[in-house]
């Protein structure tokens, strides 16, 4: 028995976590949702992970996101977590690529060789893109819906991405689907029907959820510039998000191992 997952090997048994550290996972988006994510994958057993984002750390991280601290400001947030991680389990072989995901450059990340895609983008243009390329492979593919403008995890839930409710961002990623691919594929989502309202003012422009997606060239891109909205997000909220996520990908592993014993 590993010591350093002596208790997840407790639980689920050894052959069990055997599955487990074998499994490749991509995980876009290393943010309020996704650095939970990802610290959460490799702490349950996971040891082949690429995590995805082309951001830097900033000062307003600091309220939600796992990898943001005073010594991190100004630092690509892949190569900050991918340090944290390795410093968890230094056996783990994870992979940090500083880019963004668009139709430009979407066989660069090979999804076809991964066992879980997950999505933890808060880009809407780049989430439907996403989403149409990862459910044309064979991988396992699971989706976070809006985190922001949200104070209680209990509303948090699951659901397949067509079924739904309660949330704008959800609402206008199928309206944006239906015009043009539809997902090859169904997938389920982590969402919560929780809607509160800003009551600051926002530091950046914002422009209307349901435009046209306009894609610049991958080089030096950032997310945050693609943002349609800026909205006020609670950490014990993004973070549930992110171990819901986390989650569904050991549940449906332990389910996989069971049903080929």
């Amino acid at each position: 028995m590993n010591t350093r997952f002596q208790r997840s090997e407790l639980l689920l048994g050894s052959q069990c976590m055997q599955s487990i550290a074998s499994q490749k996972v991509i995980v876009f988006g290393i943010g309020g949702v996704g650095s939970w994510c990802t610290e959460s994958l490799i702490r349950s057993g996971i040891r082949h992970l690429t995590i995805v984002d082309s951001d830097i750390v900033c000062e307003t991280n600091c309220n939600r996101q796992l990898h943001a601290t005073s010594t991190t400001i100004g630092k690509p947030k892949v190569e900050v977590m991918r340090s944290r991680l390795l410093e968890i389990n230094p056996q783990a072989h994870i992979v940090a690529l500083h880019k963004t995901f668009t139709p430009y450059n979407s066989d660069d990340f090979e999804l076809h060789t991964y066992d879980y895609i997950i999505d933890c983008i808060d880009s809407l243009a780049c989430k439907i893109e996403l989403i149409r390329h990862a459910t044309r492979t064979n991988a396992v593919f699971f989706s976070s819906m809006g985190a922001s403008l949200k104070i209680n995890p209990l509303y948090i839930q699951v659901a397949e991405f067509w079924k739904v409710r309660g949330c704008p961002f959800g609402s206008i990623i199928r309206k944006r689907m239906r015009k043009g691919e539809l997902p090859a594929k169904k997938f389920l989502c982590v969402y919560s029907e929780e809607v509160l309202e800003n009551k600051g003012e926002s530091i950046l422009p914002e422009t209307h959820l349901d435009t046209q997606p306009v894609f610049t060239a991958p080089e030096h891109d950032q997310w945050q510039s693609k943002k349609a909205v800026l909205n006020g997000t609670m950490v014990h909220v993004t973070a549930v998000f992110g171990f819901t996520l986390a989650g569904l990908v050991i549940q449906n592993e332990v389910k996989r191992f069971s049903n080929n014993k």
